[in-house]
C-alpha cells in the first residue's frame, strides 16, 4: 500500500468519524428538543412545580438550548394560535441533514477506507 493510499484512508477514517459524531450531537439535540416540548406542556397545564429551583434550572436549561434554533423557524411560519409546530419542523428538518450525511457521504467514506 502506498503512503497516499494510506493517508487517504486515515483521513477518511478521520471524516467518518467527524460524521459520526455530527451524527450524534443532532440526535441528542432531537431528543432535548422533545423534552423542551413535553416540558413546555407541563409547565402550561401547572403539573410541574415552576417554583422548584431544580424544575426552574431545568426548564431554563432546556429553553436556553432550544430557543434560538426555534425563533426563526417560529417567524417563518404562519400563526396557528395556540399550537407551536416549530419543534417539530426542527425536528424534520434534522432528520433531513441525517439523512444528507449519512446517505451520499458515509458510503463514498466507507469505500475510501476499504
Amino acid at each position: 500500500m502506498s503512503v497516499n493510499r494510506e493517508m487517504e484512508c486515515s483521513m477518511a477514517g478521520i471524516v467518518f468519524a467527524f460524521i459520526q459524531v455530527i451524527q450524534m450531537a443532532l440526535s441528542l439535540f432531537v431528543y432535548i428538543l422533545i423534552a423542551s416540548a413535553i416540558f413546555s406542556w407541563l409547565y402550561a397545564f401547572n403539573v410541574i412545580n415552576s417554583s422548584n429551583r431544580f424544575v426552574n434550572s431545568v426548564g431554563s436549561f432546556v429553553y436556553n438550548v432550544t430557543e434560538p434554533v426555534l425563533r426563526p423557524i417560529r417567524r417563518i411560519l404562519p400563526d396557528l394560535g395556540g399550537i407551536d409546530i416549530s419543534p417539530i419542523v426542527l425536528i424534520l428538518i434534522i432528520y433531513f441533514l441525517q439523512m444528507i450525511i449519512s446517505n451520499p457521504i458515509q458510503p463514498a467514506l466507507l469505500s475510501l477506507v476499504s
